[in-house]
């Protein structure tokens, strides 16, 4: 099923699907996001990881989290995003990190849109009732390798602006600040019940 590029809802134009990843899916979704490594600071990754390193990221994810990809009617890899927890211990179970990357040439088609309105949907039937976003900024807007476009995409999608570090982060010989943005979502309860698995949820993408 389709999402419109900031609602999420449900649309046929942009003429992708989107699924659950699998550790086979490591090579296409590493092509994908290798240039971010190595030209953008959109990550503050500095070194590619290896193939079997990705395939073992995405599989250590799929354990608690969902993790999507938007592919074309032929089977190409156009984007992908995944939930990874707030933090380690247990009393944040129910609040989760967001990343997102798109392919070069799949921006304006709704992809982002589309990964992020899926996955609030899942982790939503999940449990989760916080989801936030980690998000490299630039002190300046004529910055060569990162724009304030992910703040602006995430403020769309109705995230607010809750914290910034300043020039936490360095890569490419200069620092980089960076934000927290976050968004409320599901219905918290005085008593939470565990979280569902990927597994669990799963069957709502073929709805």
């Amino acid at each position: 099923m389709q999402r419109d590029r900031v609602t999420g809802e449900p649309g046929e134009k942009d003429g992708f699907r989107i699924r659950m990843a699998t550790p086979d899916d490591a090579g296409a979704l590493l092509a994908i996001y290798t240039p971010y490594v190595r030209d953008t600071a959109i990550t503050f990754e500095w070194d590619v990881p290896g193939v079997e390193d990705f395939r073992a990221r995405i599989a250590h994810t799929l354990e608690r989290y969902p993790y999507l990809v938007a592919e074309s009617a032929d089977g190409c890899a156009l984007g992908y995003a995944y939930a990874g927890p707030l933090h380690a211990r247990k009393s944040y179970d129910w609040a989760v990190e967001l990343s997102i990357y798109v392919a070069q040439d799949a921006h304006g088609h709704g992809v982002g849109g589309a990964l992020y309105g899926t996955l609030e949907r899942l982790l939503v039937a999940m449990g989760v009732t916080s989801v936030t976003a980690c998000i490299a900024y630039p002190p300046t807007t004529d910055d060569p390798h990162l724009t304030r476009a992910s703040v602006e995409f995430h403020t769309h999608l109705g995230f607010e602006w809750v914290g910034r570090f300043h020039a936490c982060a360095y890569k490419f010989d200069r620092w980089y600040d960076m934000v927290w943005m976050e968004k409320p979502v599901g219905t918290r309860s005085d008593r939470p019940l565990p979280l569902k698995t990927p597994a669990q949820v799963a069957g709502l993408l073929d709805r």
